[in-house]
């Protein structure tokens, strides 16, 4: 593609071998170079940044791959699935006697021979997807992020686009990384990509799916880890009509590395070549920044929101104010095992018949008000035959994704009622054990065969059930009571929109209690344990956590006693229909 010499938008390679022959002009020597910026990096960051050219660069996903050309500038938004090591290539080499670089690039632009002279440097492999229970409305518009250097589609994308997006794509991803880099992971690169026989498979590109190769330069390995979400802006490569065959190069590969086992070719999967990543949270998601409220317009706001609640259940009041809760709760500190904050809640009372009612009105209003929302029906045959934990493949070096691989912030809700009376085989027993232990710790342990790694999680897990749960014991147990047929109808996209900055801008809350509250606290609940010897420390707990939950969705940042009166007297309201339901 032409473009114009410092293009960073739609010529960016230009940029960066621009800025590389001048820093050699200017004396500096080429294998110095590896890791460190010659003005491409700072080059980039002034136009993304300080330009503001970052809102310039169109977004990669399944609309947008239509049109985005390969060589340009593009965003990706991702969950960091598997880390696949590290990868040698050839980042410069000697053209005649002018040296030239293929750093941000799959392929040399000039030929090379085993006799060239030439530098080895080393980047990072990152396989990413989009955020598991994405949200429809989280992506932009197809219009909104069209690309401001194309107006049409090319006849090759036309028509890589009319294929069945069923197909599955092999891509081998062998690596010896584990959840971490090592020196057997290091793979080499020499400007060409070739098809392997061990072939790994992952979903091909369809309408919900988008897998990505990211290619990570100059970053620190501790700044990007499993799980975590991520933008990363950088050059795309892809062209699946591309047909590329083993050459003399590939006798140049194996004089370096006596194992290529990665091999990712352009016409198998698409990449980024990073020049800039930022790590992302939940409100990154929304159409509207975070904002801050009036004490006024956060009371609206939380009744408006709760009055949705009520209505999407059957004009459960009670109900409604515990889901508010729950939606408002994240983990924000852990204390040796303990997951402080978390509040997950099991609702009781119903079947497939009130589910097919209230349980679907329910998965709508979280896919409504939430950017990350997954509904998982629990019956015994998926929980026998399913690997809910993510699973290392050892015959492809794969980490195998689990169901239970999330992003931070992200909403769980299980449907119990169709798990009927049976026996859990040995696969099953595990599944509980890991469901069970996200509900308690939040942690999801992955299997590595020869050992167990726990990951730390940050899930909110809403369970709907019959009776009471014993496969997953939640923090709060309430039973269900509506008085009429619940409805999500009715409901104005700006409201929406409204609620959802809402539940987001009052989770990220900061937290306090003051002296005299403090007082009031421990005296009641010095009185509750007299009352009832079988409160522990449990108990106590959630209460806090209810309190601080209390508080930040009125948007105080300070538990009151009002507050505090509130939680007990909701605590009682609970207790009643426990004993009721006994």
């Amino acid at each position: 593609m032409v473009g114009l010499p410092y293009d960073c938008l739609a010529n960016p390679l230009g940029a960066v071998r621009l800025t590389f022959e001048k820093a050699v002009a200017s004396g500096s020597d080429p294998a110095a170079l590896d890791g460190k910026d010659w003005g491409a990096a700072e080059l980039f960051r002034q136009f993304l940044f300080d330009d503001g050219g970052l809102s310039q660069v169109p977004m990669l996903n399944p609309s947008t791959i239509n049109w985005v050309q390969p060589n340009t500038l593009v965003r990706f938004r991702g969950m960091i699935q598997d880390m696949l090591g590290n990868e040698y290539y050839v980042g410069a080499y000697k053209d005649g006697d002018t040296w030239r670089t293929n750093k941000f690039a799959d392929a040399s632009t000039c030929p090379m021979d085993a006799s060239s002279d030439m530098r080895i440097w080393e980047r990072r492999l990152l396989y990413c997807v989009p955020v598991p229970g994405q949200s429809s409305w989280v992506e932009p518009s197809h219009e909104a992020m069209k690309s401001p250097y194309t107006n049409s589609v090319s006849p090759q994308r036309e028509k890589r686009h009319r294929e069945d997006d069923t197909n599955m794509i092999d891509i081998d991803m062998d690596s010896e990384h584990d959840l971490e880099d090592s020196p057997n992971s290091k793979k080499l690169k020499i400007g060409t990509e070739q098809n392997s026989s061990n072939l790994s498979m992952v979903p091909a590109i369809g309408r919900n799916s988008l897998p990505c190769l990211v290619k990570i330069y100059d970053s620190l390995e501790s700044d990007l880890k499993l799980n975590d979400v991520f933008e990363f802006v950088g050059i795309f490569t892809f062209d699946p009509d591309v047909t590329v065959d083993r050459d003399d190069n590939d006798e140049l590969i194996d004089s370096f590395c006596e194992d290529v086992s990665v091999h990712l070719p352009p016409t198998k999967v698409p990449r980024l070549h990073c020049v800039a990543h930022r790590k992302l949270v939940v409100d990154d998601f929304l159409s509207s920044p975070i904002l801050e409220f009036n004490p006024c317009a956060v009371k609206e706001l939380r009744e408006a929101v709760l009055g949705h609640l009520t209505a999407v259940l059957g004009n459960d009041r009670v109900a409604a104010q515990y889901v508010l809760l729950h939606l408002l709760s994240r983990v924000h500190a852990r204390i040796d095992s303990i997951a402080v904050g978390k509040l997950s809640l099991n609702l009781t009372c119903l079947n497939k018949e009130s589910m097919s009612v209230f349980g679907n009105h329910l998965k709508v209003a979280m896919e409504n008000l939430l950017p990350f929302t997954q509904h998982l029906p629990l019956t015994l045959d998926y929980l026998n035959t399913v690997s809910l934990a993510p699973k290392k493949d050892y015959s492809t070096n794969r980490l195998v994704s689990g169901f239970l691989q999330l992003a931070e912030g992200s909403h769980l809700t299980i449907d119990e009622t169709p798990l009927q009376a049976g026996t859990l085989n040995s696969n099953g027993v595990e599944n509980a054990r890991v469901l069970k232990n996200l509900m308690q710790s939040q942690k999801v342990e992955y299997d590595f065969t020869y050992y167990k790694m726990e990951m730390a999680a940050d899930v909110q897990l809403l369970v709907l059930s019959e009776g009471k749960s014993n496969l997953l014991p939640a923090d709060l147990v309430l039973p269900f009571r509506p008085s009429s047929v619940g409805s999500t109808f009715g409901v104005d996209e700006e409201m929406l929109k409204a609620w959802r900055l809402y539940l987001a801008t009052m989770k990220l809350l900061p937290h306090s209690i003051e002296s005299h509250v403090q007082k009031v606290i421990e005296d009641d609940l010095v009185a509750a344990r007299q009352a009832d010897r079988s409160l522990g420390s449990e108990e106590f707990s959630r209460w806090l956590t209810m309190g601080r939950l209390m508080s930040v969705s009125f948007g105080e940042t300070c538990l009151s006693v009002e507050h505090w009166q509130m939680v007990k007297e909701l605590e009682g309201l609970r207790k009643e229909r426990l004993l009721g339901n006994m």
